[in-house]
């Protein structure tokens, strides 16, 4: 039997279980992640691919899913390195062309993750073709999910569907980093008052990047986050790594290593765990 989306007000372990679910499948290659979503949540689903970035669109007579992926590799640290602590993309921009109109409205002061803007802006064309259409053939709820880079992209394509008069129902993220500045983060919180969930494992330490400097830094995260596990002091060890300000190469392998000696907390299959148990918590 397929798990059913039932929509509820707030933080809820059940959506959060089928989001994650979702997600998980998100990894699947289309020959057999279409055939899963359909047997596992009832969902008519594409698998939509641009470059390395992809996303499945999912469907039922009430709800429209996007579930997109993270990086290539789930299980492994492949990518994550270059995205979060050492890429050059990782400077905060104004973006610029037709994506930069879409987000000219988050305010003057807002600044995005240049990598992640441009793997959203890969995947653009055909995913605002499908979710366009598909809403136009039948308005329904829209959700958006994703994990890891996914849980990014999630955020900003929710931002930019919206823009384009596509109205987004709720977006659910695991184990996201942060896609952009403060002002960013507030600007989120404007357009999608009580709609964002962010759900954190306390020792996923993805959650508390990207970042190049203690000092100069400025990124911040979109609400609401919803913190699996206890508390944490993993923030202060990031900070101890590189207190000097701007990090050099010694920290940045630092902070690496505190990342990969967690990263088994980052996994989709760590944050299914610990949503399953929540459920059962509230059963």
């Amino acid at each position: 039997m397929p798990q059913k989306l039932v929509d509820a007000e707030g933080n809820n372990y059940q959506i959060a279980r089928y989001m994650a679910t979702a997600v998980n499948l998100a990894y699947m290659p289309a020959t057999e992640g279409e055939s899963a979503f359909k047997d596992q949540l009832g969902l008519d689903s594409k698998l939509l691919t641009v470059n390395n970035t992809e996303v499945y669109v999912g469907q039922t007579d009430t709800d429209i899913v996007l579930a997109f992926r993270g990086s290539e590799s789930p299980t492994s640290v492949d990518g994550l390195k270059d995205w979060l602590l050492t890429n050059a993309d990782n400077l905060l921009i104004v973006p610029e062309g037709s994506i930069g109109t879409d987000f000219a409205a988050a305010g003057v002061g807002a600044r995005f993750h240049k990598g992640f803007m441009g793997a959203l802006a890969d995947i653009w064309g055909p995913l605002y073709s499908a979710v366009n259409g598909a809403y136009e053939a039948k308005e329904r709820r829209i959700w958006v999910t994703g994990h890891s880079l996914g849980g990014a992209l999630a955020l900003l394509a929710a931002w930019r569907l919206q823009r384009n008069f596509v109205p987004i129902h709720r977006v659910v993220t695991f184990g996201a980093p942060m896609i952009g500045n403060a002002a960013a983060a507030a600007a989120f919180e404007k357009e999608f008052p009580g709609k964002i969930y962010r759900y954190v494992d306390k020792d996923d330490l993805v959650t508390k990047l990207p970042t190049m400097s203690l000092t100069a830094n400025s990124y911040g995260h979109c609400p609401t986050e919803v913190l699996l596990g206890a508390e944490a002091a993993a923030a202060a060890e990031l900070v101890a790594a590189g207190a000097g300000g701007a990090w050099d190469a010694a920290a940045v392998e630092a902070v690496w290593g505190q990342l990969t000696s967690r990263i088994t907390h980052h996994f989709m299959a760590n944050y299914l765990a610990r949503i399953a148990e929540q459920c059962k918590d509230e059963a």
